[in-house]
């Protein structure tokens, strides 16, 4: 045999002797992280979704929630993590569509993320309180435009926050900004008067707009929300195009084999679409869409550009 064929007999041998000492994926426990604390909808989600990958992926799925500094520590160490299929972060798409954007100190880059899966879409509720006098969207914005309105939000650079700043830009009004520490004690002070309206999840406010506590004016997204179905969109309220939609992603450290991306999309795609998750799903106002990487990557992208620009506009910055 000559030379030539030896050496390349000989490569090829111990490519496959290699090849064979590399175990199959995954052969241990894989990690997700969730930078937001256990039981909210992200979490109950994923856990329910957790046993059918563990049956695709004959490994367990250990959910590690690292709540924290709006979500950043937990990015962070899924960012710096070894791309090896063992570590993947679970979490809303803000962390990167609007996080860098407002915290001039992250410490991960969003680049070091490498989108998996756009797995669920959610929108916000646009709600007024009985004493602010307003049955609809045009009228809302008329009243802002006559004088001062003020609205609520779960903390600034929240969904609801931004969502708003985005239909004050749409419709050329003014409205103040009242933070809260979280959705509760906004709607609260929304139900007492204290503030006009609110941008706030739709499970949240759902049960006060059905007892005439609150109501419900848009929902921020391009579908009527399932629970609210006679509430129109903010398009087809007035603002057509106008969209704020979330959503629900798994992300990879960068670098992680495409064979691997895969397989977690194969098993996370099967555990969302099981009937009683997509139940759970549909009680938290979401809708399942398992997107691919690459659907995933551009919208992504897409959102960026326009919470980029809500923020500049704002000169919103955070610590």
């Amino acid at each position: 045999m000559p030379i030539r064929s030896l050496t390349i007999a000989g490569m090829l041998a111990a490519m496959a002797s290699l090849a064979a000492a590399q175990p199959a994926w995954p052969d241990r426990a894989i990690r997700v992280i969730v930078p937001l604390p256990p039981g909210g909808p992200s979490d109950i989600v994923l856990r329910s979704a957790a046993e059918k990958m563990h049956a695709q992926l004959k490994q367990p799925i250990v959910i590690d929630n690292k709540p924290g500094a709006a979500g950043n520590l937990g990015a962070a160490e899924a960012a710096r993590a070894r791309p090896d299929g063992y570590t993947w972060l679970w979490t809303t798409d803000t962390l990167v569509t609007v996080n860098p954007h407002i915290y001039p100190k992250l410490s991960f880059k969003a680049e070091d993320l490498q989108p998996v899966m756009r797995a669920s879409v959610f929108s916000q509720t646009l709600v007024c309180g009985m004493s602010a006098g307003v049955r609809t969207l045009a009228e809302m914005v008329h009243k802002a435009k006559q004088g001062k309105m003020s609205y609520a939000s779960g903390g600034a650079g929240s969904p609801g926050h931004l969502t708003t700043e985005l239909l004050k830009s749409a419709a050329g009004i003014e409205m103040m900004h009242v933070p809260y520490k979280g959705p509760a004690p906004a709607i609260q002070d929304v139900i007492g008067g204290q503030v006009d309206c609110g941008f706030l999840a739709g499970p949240t406010v759902l049960q006060h707009v059905r007892s005439g506590k609150l109501v419900a004016l848009a929902v921020s997204g391009t579908k009527r929300s399932a629970l609210l179905p006679e509430v129109p969109t903010v398009a087809q309220a007035g603002f057509p195009g106008f969209d704020a939609t979330f959503s629900l992603v798994l992300f990879a450290p960068r670098g992680t084999p495409r064979p691997m991306i895969d397989a977690m999309h194969a098993a996370l795609g099967a555990g969302l679409k099981q009937a009683e998750v997509l139940e759970r799903l549909a009680q938290t106002d979401q809708e399942v869409v398992v997107s691919s990487p690459e659907a995933t990557a551009a919208r992504l992208a897409e959102d960026s550009k326009t919470w980029g620009r809500v923020a500049r506009k704002i000169g919103l910055q955070l610590d």
